[in-house]
């Protein structure tokens, strides 16, 4: 967070990638994960649906998180220290402070990516699926879809998802 408002680009891209990716490594190594992503990405999606159940919060992160998301994208694209850059960087912080009242004051826990990784990822989707009105069964279904396996059916009959 840090690197992007102090204007280093690329090196904060770089350490933002590589310590997720330790993080990620850390997290299955410490809880025996040894699934697919597909199963490491459901897993990820309750966690974040159980740690997000105050409405209140759930509001703030659905402001917050593309304000972040938009701010961060501001901060990589733009000429650094340039006014439009500056409203990035603003907004960037703005999103975060909306998420961290949202855990502090309502949720009253600590932000899922604390505690696993994916759920950086997993949130935005999460939260994008519920702003349009998909909710629980919209999060999983992607994950139910790329799951299943294809059985082979007798000529002449369809095949069957399982």
């Amino acid at each position: 967070m840090t690197g992007l408002l102090t204007g280093s680009k690329l090196g904060a891209l770089a350490l933002f990638g590589k310590g997720l990716w330790g993080l990620e490594q850390v997290y299955r190594e410490d809880r025996g994960f040894c699934g697919t992503w597909s199963e490491r990405w459901r897993e990820a999606g309750e966690f974040y649906a159980r740690t997000h159940q105050d409405p209140v919060n759930r509001a703030l992160h659905i402001v917050g998180i593309p304000m972040i998301a938009g701010g961060a994208l501001g901060m990589v694209a733009l000429p650094r220290w340039q006014p439009l850059w500056g409203l990035s960087a603003l907004s960037y912080t703005a999103g975060w402070g909306l998420n961290l009242v949202g855990h502090a004051v309502f949720e009253k826990n600590a932000p899922a990516f604390a505690d696993d990784p994916l759920s950086f990822f997993v949130g935005p989707v999460w939260d994008l699926q519920h702003l349009r009105g998909k909710g629980r069964a919209a999060s999983t279904a992607p994950l139910q879809a790329a799951t299943q396996t294809v059985t082979h059916a007798p000529a002449g009959e369809p095949a069957v998802a399982r």
